[in-house]
Formats: C-alpha cells, structure tokens, sequence
C-alpha cells in the first residue's frame, strides 16, 4: 500500500474508533457501567473519605480529577476513556513504538467496548503500555542500571495503584528475570519486581489492614470453584477474547456461540503456528510471556479469590501484549490486508451496537426528572435487591442491578443493600419503585 493511502486509511481507523467509542456508551441503556461502576464513582464522590479497599484509588481518583473541571464521575470515565485510547496512539506515533499495531488493536470492537466503560481498564491499559515501553528499551540495553530499576518498578507500583491484579505483572518480570538470570538485564527485572513486592506489603499493612483489616478473611477462601467449571469458562474466555469480531457470547447459549467460540479458538490455533514458524524476537519473547503469565495467575486466582469469571474486560491487559505481536507479524505476513481485520470488527461492533441499541441520554434525562421530583439527586441512596437473588442478579447483570447502575450515573451516591428493613426509608429505592413512574430505553442484547 502507498504511503498517502495507508495514511489516509489510518486516519479513518482513528475517527471511526473515537466515533465507536462514544456510540458504545451512548446507544447503552445504561451508559456502560456495571455493578462495580456503582462503587468507583461513590468512592470518587466520597474522598477524601475511603470508602473501600476492594479496588485500589488509581481509577476513582482519576475520575475525581475530572470533578474538578465541573465533570460529574459518570462524564469523567467516559472522557479517560477516550483520553486512555488517544494516548496509545499518541504515545505510540510519537515514540515509532509499534504504532500500527496500536492502531489495529485500539480498533477491535472488544478494546473499543473496553475504552467505553465506566471500568479501571481503561486507565491501565495506557499504562501497561508505558510498561512495555520501558520493558523493551531494558531488553534492548537503552535503558540500563539504576535508572531502568527505578522507572520499572515505579510503572509496576503504578499499575498496582489502579488494579490488584497488576501483581501479576510484578510476579511476571520476577519469574522472566530468573528464567534470564544470564542476560545483562536479568537482574534489573528481578529488583524491580522486588521493590514492587515491597510496596504490595507496605500497602497491605498501612492502607488495607488500615482501613478494613478483615480484607483479607472476607475476600480469600480456598475452594471457591471446581476445575471442571473453571476451565470450560477459561476456554470461553480465551476464545472470546481472542475473536477479533465478537467478544460477547450469547447468554441464552444458542447454537451461535459455536461460532464465536470456534473464531476465537481457530484465531489462538493460527497465532501459535505463526509464532512458532516465525519465531519471536528477544522483545517479543517477553510481551508473550508476561501476557500467558497474567492469563496462567489470572485463572489459578479464582481458586482462593472471587471474581468474575475470566472474559475479555478481566484479560484485557494481559491479552494487549500477545495482540500486539500477533499483530506485528500479520503485518509482515499480509501487509496492507491486516487492516482488513480492524475494519471489519469495526463494521460488526457498529452492527451490534446499533441493532441492540438503547438510549442512554434519554434514560439519564428521565432519571435525572425522577430523582428531582422525589428530592433524591443530592441523596445518599441505597438501592434494594431480594437477599436470596442478590448474587444471581448480580452476576448475571439483570434489570434490578441495571436500574441502581442508572442511577449511580447521575447520582453515585448509591450503595447495593439485601436488607429489607431498609425499604422502609425515603432514600431506599427498589426496582419497581423506578420503573413504575419511569420509561427506561432497554438494550435488547447487551
């Protein structure tokens, strides 16, 4: 392809990312949050105050920030959002660090729907990114002795700072720096992860332990799942992930999901015979070994932690790295074609996206009249759910949730609560008490 084509073809892939993000959230009933949206933007509105240890202060206090413009938490997610995929692209042009790479993934309907959640992916990825950066000018010798310590693992005690799980990547960087132990840059790993290591300890004791020393009782239990269960939806997992055109299953489990998943698998299929045929430079060596190691921790977490199960938001920084060298060798493989894979999970996630749509400006504004009208839109909210449902709701993401996620973005003042008794205060709200003075837009399959 000549060069002013390609140019112009990058250009279009980068509005219609922009465009496709912001038509993620705004053709969703609910502006994309989740139940865990609810609790980043009520802790975002409550610091100074901690109002929970589950998640680190990376996310909500981003959002904060974004207060400070006059942007209410809901608006300032969408705003990172977009300003996390536009630094990627940025930061790649600017640094010739595997920009066109970035490009195709930044265009992947399953990173798009990423950028457009009200979720702390979003501000990680650009920072795994700054992870690779600096992991490769140490592998390549640019970056050497106590400077290259001292930027990686302030990135990893960064990374922590907006996600748990981050840990991974400090585990990762010590386990590669072993496995190394004869290159020259063996031992900067290893120190790096180390000081990360520390952090985690200190962070444990003086922040955790400070603000809910049961943390650890309450969140780690041995046995939470069987092996059978875990990797049937680790294979769902992957193989959505890893489809460049559809990430989401079909919940009702319809023969379609034969297809997605079969995408997906064919797709892991051809990345390991081109990575094996091809071979993997030093660099690439390492981005596929940390992202493995992130899935490999990521799955034998969920013995002794609860999470959700693994999908393409939960892999989502750990995938980044393996996309990026599959994408890199397509590119040297097919050239000017690879774009092709791009366009087309753009043409299908506006597909999807339109055909499922429902209407997020509409329902906000018929939020925003009903908690006027009952003096609420200042309020501090609990919102009900039947306690014997209150997890298969939950996890299955149903109407009830929905409706406290709706609120949350308009006022995020709202806390989940299965007690009953609560019913009986003003500020206690319910399902059937929104929807039966309120018309709500409904997505039909997202």
């Amino acid at each position: 392809m000549k060069k002013p084509q390609e140019k112009l073809l990058q250009i279009f892939l980068i509005v219609a990312t922009f465009v496709m993000i912001i038509l993620r959230f705004l053709l969703n009933e609910k502006g994309r949050t989740n139940p865990d949206s609810i609790r980043f933007m009520r802790t975002a509105d409550a610091f100074p105050v901690i109002d929970n240890t589950t998640t680190p202060l990376g996310y909500p206090l981003s959002l904060k920030f974004f207060t400070m413009f006059g942007l209410g938490e809901f608006w300032g997610s969408k705003i990172l959002g977009i300003a996390a995929c536009f630094f990627m692209i940025w930061f790649a042009a600017k640094k010739k660090f595997y920009f066109k790479e970035t490009l195709l993934i930044c265009g992947l309907f399953s990173y798009v729907s990423i950028f457009s959640y009200t979720m702390s992916e979003p501000l990680i990825l650009p920072f795994v990114f700054l992870f690779l950066y600096i992991s490769r000018k140490i592998i390549l010798g640019n970056l050497e002795k106590t400077k290259a310590v001292f930027y990686l693992s302030l990135i990893l005690i960064l990374l922590f700072n907006i996600r748990y799980s981050a840990l991974f990547f400090i585990g990762g960087c010590f386990v590669y720096g072993v496995l190394s132990f004869k290159k020259r840059y063996s031992k900067i790993f290893i120190a790096s992860s180390l000081v990360g290591l520390c952090f985690i300890v200190l962070y444990k004791f003086l922040f955790i332990d400070y603000f809910n020393e049961n943390y650890v009782n309450q969140f780690l239990e041995i046995g939470l799942h069987s092996t059978p269960k875990l990797l049937v939806e680790l294979f769902q997992g992957l193989a959505t992930s890893f489809n460049p055109f559809i990430h989401i299953a079909d919940p009702a489990g319809r023969s379609i999901n034969y297809a997605i998943y079969g995408i997906g698998a064919l797709n892991i299929i051809l990345m390991i015979f081109i990575f094996a045929k091809n071979g993997l430079s030093e660099t690439e060596r390492f981005f596929v070994f940390m992202g493995v190691f992130g899935i490999v921790c990521s799955y034998f977490i969920q013995y002794v932690y609860s999470v959700n199960a693994m999908d393409y938001r939960l892999l989502s920084p750990f995938i980044l790295l393996i996309w990026m060298v599959y994408f890199k060798k397509l590119l040297q493989i097919f050239g000017k074609y690879t774009y092709a894979v791009t366009l087309l999970s753009l043409a299908v996630g506006f597909a999807f996206t339109w055909l499922s749509k429902g209407n997020y400006l509409e329902n906000r504004k018929q939020i925003s009249q009903f908690l006027k009208t009952e003096h609420l839109e200042k309020a501090s909210l609990k919102f009900y759910i039947d306690e014997e449902k209150n997890q298969e709701i939950i996890k299955q993401n149903l109407d009830k949730v929905q409706v406290a996620e709706l609120i949350s973005t308009v006022n995020p003042r709202v806390k989940i609560t299965f007690q009953p008794k609560d019913t009986l205060q003003k500020t206690t709200l319910t399902e059937y008490k929104v929807s039966s003075k309120i018309k709500i837009s409904k997505n039909k399959y997202q």
